[in-house]
């Protein structure tokens, strides 16, 4: 890496770990990534193409047991384009280490029968719906009957590539010395999320030969993928791959401190991500779902009010949300209303909201349900009271990243043991998180403004939440001013 980019990325590393608002140094011009909400980690928010280039040949890779169709043309033009990538910038992000290419690859079919069935790192591959990087003997597989095709078909052919990408960041960790037998998985894993981030900001830049991907819907349905295999349930033991809220800030460390970034991912640093975020279900009856009620939403304005206290507190109608409001616009099913000063709510559609959705309860759910996709929605349209105390603007694309972000402030103080009665009786849970980065993902109601409209990249909205769970209110006034 060039001394520029050095110095770049320890200066966002750092900003981030102050709480402050910063500026990167692009052709030697200082810009702020913060100041144009319309951009995505210093890019911009970009449409159009998202996926396979057209009319550019097939790489000439070859994969064992492979058939030789869509699936898997697609699996090795992803690990050409990857390894060409890491081979290009290994050694100056990992000096004095060698790069190794990954030259054994190996395809199967999960749905074939026992005696069709192959060898992959010494197990058989018989119903093995997986993809995956074998240490032992540097090669990369993958199942091209179910799990890449689910993939492709449910989140696009980029979540293909994402998949592929953290495992070539597995074989990176390895070439570069980066881990140890004695390291832990959840370590390992949240490295190779972010070293799958950081190729996906080159093939944003358009440097990658066989893919092309846009910051808003694309890089949006990739997150998206990377929601839908988190950790489900934190208290399995086979939990070794992190919350959604905690792959998808890997992911986006990598996104926007490229390698660099990724190596700072240890025990330490994810201890200081979780802080007194809950990791567990035990001692919760209701395994983090309550339902959303005018009594539970009560319990929530008082918790509001204490976190981010206003001298002109809101009023509350839990009538409807629709409200003849001269200043703002129906946002169902919560509305905040500035002219009136008033938060009105249809409990019931936000409950509905809130619902578990038990058909997401498949192996790669399109999106996180449950009650926490209502509650921060609710808490949202509080950030605009506060920031109509604050004197300002209550529209635009910065107004709804304040909302995420304070959003995420009032978050992080609900899972703060030991508060007061006076607060309310409402305490973050496991998986609520979750909840709230899919929400942000899919609509991103919970980072709009009085009107309802929000920027087009989820990973702006997702990056918002975050810096406010774990940073505080300092940084969504001081990034989104």
């Amino acid at each position: 890496m060039p001394k520029a980019q050095v110095l770049m990325a320890i200066t966002v590393v750092l900003c981030a770990l102050m709480g402050i608002g910063c500026t990167r140094a692009i052709d030697g011009h200082g810009v702020s990534i913060y100041d144009d909400p319309f951009q995505v980690a210093g890019l911009p928010t970009t449409g159009g193409p998202n996926g396979p280039r057209a009319g550019v040949p097939d790489s000439p890779l070859t994969a064992s047991n492979g058939d030789g169709g869509d699936v898997d043309k697609l699996a090795l033009n992803a690990i050409d384009d990857i390894q060409s990538y890491w081979q290009a910038g290994f050694a100056t992000e990992f000096p004095g280490e060698t790069f190794d290419p990954v030259e054994k690859l190996i395809s199967w079919n999960a749905r074939a029968a026992r005696a069709e069935a192959v060898e992959f790192c010494k197990e058989t591959t018989y119903h093995l719906v997986n993809a995956a990087y074998c240490r032992s003997d540097n090669s990369i597989g993958w199942d091209r009957e179910m799990l890449l095709p689910t993939m492709s078909e449910t989140f696009g052919t980029m979540s293909v590539v994402m998949v592929l990408a953290h495992e070539y960041g597995h074989a990176i960790q390895s070439m570069a010395k980066m881990v140890t037998k004695k390291t832990p998985v959840l370590v390992k894993e949240q490295q190779a999320d972010c070293f799958a981030g950081a190729f996906m900001r080159h093939v944003a830049e358009g440097k990658s030969k066989h893919f092309t991907i846009n910051t808003s819907d694309g890089l949006n349905s990739v997150l998206a993928a990377t929601v839908s295999i988190r950790d489900s349930d934190p208290d399995d033991p086979e939990s070794v791959h992190g919350s959604a809220f905690e792959r998808v800030t890997a992911v986006q460390i990598g996104f926007t401190d490229g390698p660099r970034g990724c190596k700072g991912i240890d025990e330490d640093e994810i201890d200081s991500r979780r802080g007194s975020l809950p990791q567990s279900f035990s001692g919760d009856s209701g395994r983090g779902e309550y339902p959303v009620s005018k009594e539970n939403l009560v319990e929530l304005s008082k918790a509001l009010q204490a976190i981010l206290p206003v001298r002109d507190a809101p009023t509350y109608d839990y009538a409807g949300s629709r409200i003849d409001c001269k200043d703002g616009a129906v946002t169902e099913p919560v509305t905040y209303c500035p002219a009136k000063n008033t938060i009105a709510t249809d409990v019931p559609g936000l409950a509905e909201r809130g619902s578990t959705d038990t058909d997401d309860d498949g192996p790669l759910p399109v999106k996180v349900s449950g009650d926490y996709n209502g509650y921060v929605v609710f808490i949202s349209r509080y950030t605009l009271a506060v920031q109509r105390s604050h004197g300002q603007q209550l529209t635009g694309a910065k107004t709804g990243l304040r909302a995420a972000c304070l959003s995420g402030v009032v978050t992080g103080k609900l899972a703060e043991p030991g508060r007061p009665v006076s607060q309310g009786d409402i305490q973050l849970s496991a998986g609520d998180l979750d909840e709230a980065v899919s929400g942000l993902l899919t609509d991103g109601l919970a980072a709009s403004d009085t009107e309802g409209n929000t920027v087009p990249s989820g990973f702006s909205r997702v990056d918002a939440f975050r810096a406010g769970v774990l940073n505080g209110e300092t940084t969504c006034l001081s990034r989104y001013s």
